[in-house]
This record gives C-alpha cells, sequence and structure tokens, in this order.
C-alpha cells in the first residue's frame, strides 16, 4: 500500500516535470507565428491560420488513434515518439519560407501531439484520486501560465535575431523533453487493465453518446479559445506597437492565474457544480470578445484580456475534471483523447475562421466583424452547453455518472 502511495507520489511530480518542459516548448513557437507570418512577412492570416488550424485538427482529430494506441501499448513509447515528431515539426517551421512548408511542419507537429498528448492525460486520471483532481488540475494549469509567459517571452528574445532560432529553440526543449520520459517515466499503463484491440476502445468511446454531444458541444467554446494564438496576438501588438506585447499577454495570465485559479477552484467545488462553472466560464470569455470590437486603446485591450483570462481560469479546471470523469478506466487514453475532438473541429474552424475574417474584415475596413462572429459563436455554445445540463432534455443522470465513474476503484 505505501509503495503504490509513493508510486503515486512519484508520478505527480514527473507529470508537473514533464509539463513545464513541454509548455516552455510549445509557448516559445505557437504564439510567434503569427506574429512572425502575418506582421513581419505580410502572408495572409487565412493561410497562416489554415496551418495552425491543420495542426489543430491533426493532433486533436486523431487524439482518440494515440489514446487507444496507449490503451494497448502503454504511455512511454507513445509519448517518447510523439515528442521526437514534435521537435522534428518545429525544426522544419525553422526554415519555412513557403506557405507549404509551413503547413508540412504544422502536420508533423501535430502528428507528434496526437501520440504524446493523450498518454499524458490518461496519466494524470490514473495517477490523481478523484477527490483530488480538481486541485491537481489548478496546480498544472498556474503551471501552464507560468510556462506561457517564460516560454513566449524567450520565444519573443529569439524573434528578435530570426524565426529560425525561435523554431530551433522549441526543437531543443522538446528533445529534452523526450529524453526526460525515456529515462525517468516507467512502463506505465493508462487502461485499467490491457487494452482492447484499438478499434474495439475508439467503437466503445463513438457509441458513448453522453459523452460525444458534451466533447461536440465544446468546439464552439475551443473556437474562442484558440483566438489567443491567432487574433489576439495580432491585435495586442498593432495597438501597442511591439512584439513584446506578446509576453506581456501570458504575463498578465500567469499573474490572475497564480493568484486565482486555485482559490476560485475550491471555492467553485464548494459552492457550485462544474455544469455551472463551465457556463459562467464560457459567459465571461464570451463577453471579452464582444468588447474586443470596441477596443481602440492598449490598456483596455488588456483590461478585456483579463476578462477572457479569468473565464479561462473558472472553465478550465471545471471542464478538465468533467471529463476525467466521464472517461471508462477500461479505456481511460481513448476517452482522453476523443475529448480532444472538439478542439479539434473548434480548433480548425477558429483558426481558418478567425484568420478568413481578419483578412475581410481589414479589406472592408470592418475591423469588429471577427469580434463580432466569434462573440455570436460563444452565444450558441452557451445555449447549447445550458440546454444540455439543464434543459427539459438533459439527461437526469449525467451528474451522477460523472461522480460515479471517479470513485476510486
Amino acid at each position: 500500500m505505501a509503495s503504490a502511495s509513493r508510486a503515486r507520489r512519484m508520478g505527480k511530480y514527473f507529470i508537473l516535470l514533464d509539463n513545464i518542459l513541454v509548455v516552455l516548448g510549445f509557448f516559445m513557437v505557437f504564439p510567434l507565428i503569427s506574429l512572425h507570418f502575418v506582421d513581419q512577412l505580410g502572408w495572409a492570416a487565412a493561410s497562416v491560420g489554415l496551418a495552425l488550424a491543420i495542426r489543430q485538427f491533426t493532433q486533436q482529430g486523431l487524439g482518440i488513434f494515440g489514446g487507444s494506441l496507449a490503451d494497448r501499448f502503454g504511455a512511454k513509447p507513445l509519448i517518447v515518439g510523439g515528442m521526437l515528431l514534435r521537435a522534428l515539426g518545429f525544426a522544419l517551421m525553422a526554415m519555412a519560407h513557403t506557405p507549404w512548408v509551413l503547413i508540412l511542419s504544422c502536420i508533423l507537429s501535430g502528428l507528434g501531439g496526437t501520440l504524446f498528448d493523450p498518454p499524458r492525460n490518461a496519466l494524470v486520471a490514473k495517477l490523481v484520486r478523484p477527490r483530488e483532481r480538481a486541485h491537481f488540475f489548478s496546480i498544472l494549469m498556474m503551471q501552464d501560465s507560468a510556462g506561457a509567459v517564460i516560454g513566449a517571452l524567450l520565444g519573443s528574445w529569439l524573434l528578435r535575431f530570426d524565426f529560425e532560432w525561435v523554431g530551433l529553440g522549441g526543437t531543443i526543449m522538446f528533445i529534452i523533453a523526450a529524453l526526460a520520459n525515456a529515462m525517468l517515466l516507467p512502463p506505465y499503463r493508462v487502461a485499467s487493465q490491457r487494452g482492447a484491440a484499438p478499434l474495439a476502445s475508439m467503437k466503445t468511446v463513438l457509441a458513448d453518446r453522453t459523452f460525444m454531444r458534451f466533447v461536440l458541444t465544446l468546439s464552439g467554446y475551443y473556437m474562442l479559445m484558440v483566438q489567443i494564438m491567432l487574433l489576439v496576438p495580432v491585435s495586442i501588438k498593432q495597438l501597442t506597437g511591439t512584439s513584446a506585447a506578446v509576453g506581456w499577454m501570458y504575463t498578465l495570465e500567469t499573474c490572475l492565474s497564480l493568484s486565482l485559479l486555485y482559490p476560485l477552484a475550491r471555492l467553485g467545488e464548494r459552492w457550485l457544480r462544474r455544469e455551472t462553472r463551465m457556463l459562467i466560464g464560457l459567459a465571461l470569455m464570451t463577453l471579452s470578445l464582444a468588447l474586443m470590437a470596441l477596443v481602440s486603446h492598449p490598456l483596455l485591450a488588456f483590461v478585456v484580456l483579463a476578462v477572457f483570462y479569468l473565464g479561462s481560469i473558472i472553465m478550465e479546471p471545471a471542464r478538465e475534471t468533467y471529463v476525467a470523469g466521464l472517461a471508462n478506466p477500461q479505456a481511460r487514453a481513448s476517452y482522453m483523447g476523443s475529448s480532444r475532438i472538439g478542439l479539434a473541429l473548434g480548433g480548425f474552424a477558429g483558426y481558418l475562421g478567425g484568420g478568413w475574417l481578419y483578412d475581410i474584415g481589414r479589406a472592408n475596413a470592418l475591423p469588429a466583424l471577427p469580434w463580432l462572429t466569434l462573440a455570436s459563436v460563444g452565444c450558441l455554445t452557451f445555449l447549447l452547453l445550458k440546454r444540455q445540463f439543464f434543459g427539459p432534455k438533459a439527461q437526469p443522470d449525467l451528474s451522477q455518472r460523472c461522480s460515479a465513474k471517479t470513485k476510486p476503484a
């Protein structure tokens, strides 16, 4: 019993180490892509949005395949191989001088994420006890925020020399992460028993209507989230006149996360249902994007951005805990991979549609067009989630099922 408790504790420490390496590598590169190719090189935002959309769809849309493979063969080989593939994608991105090379690099990066992301999430569900998950997800989010600002500041500094250094910095970080997993990660199995054949695991997940309905509804939420990588950095840079403002964005997120995320998560767990917290968070994010249509001063832009981050801080721990509770332990990684389908669809539409709307708005002197359209998507998503959680046709046992599946074995 003591050895099992120690294994859980050491596993959680390793998850935190692994997470900071991945976050640093990711945020060194991705927030700078739109700045470099759209703002510095003058590429059409739609073409850059297409590349980012393909990366998003490749990684998240195929997550069910990576998850089913991890259920069958264990987490370690999938994680190490995926991180090396992500490193290769970043190395190619450093040399991208045409849209097609950028798209290819994003595909490789997305395929790497397809392999390593579901088993990493499944390890959290496996090693963290249900009653501790909200707390642990809050810690991970605070770590994400700190890693994001450090990574974005490093990437912004490297961008002063050349984007090649940005891509190579991300490459090195993911190679280090792959080596850490290869040397330190035990050969964990993420399913409660040896997984079934990958196709059988995928069928189990896709046949779960309650789970899939929730996952697909989140597509609209993710359309809003991905603008932090596309439209928001470009708009903030244009208002401030400096690419260093990307680092300021993540500094703001870090300050809010470190000061508010844990206490808000604790208060939310005590007083509000997860469904209610998700709706509150989504409402704040939608409001902030609507207000972006009115912003013309840098200070106001950061105030509005703070509202967006506050919504995310409320939404994300509740969403992560909710998804982990719905996952079937016998196909845990498959469920965690499938939970990203909404991110695949919403991310693809958000990147491609956001870039397209930005180009149309700029060509026709309609700068508010992308923001108001995204706010409309947020309103629709809010109504769909509200109906799913509390409407007349809501499944009465949805939250009961969530609680039941998170009980310790």
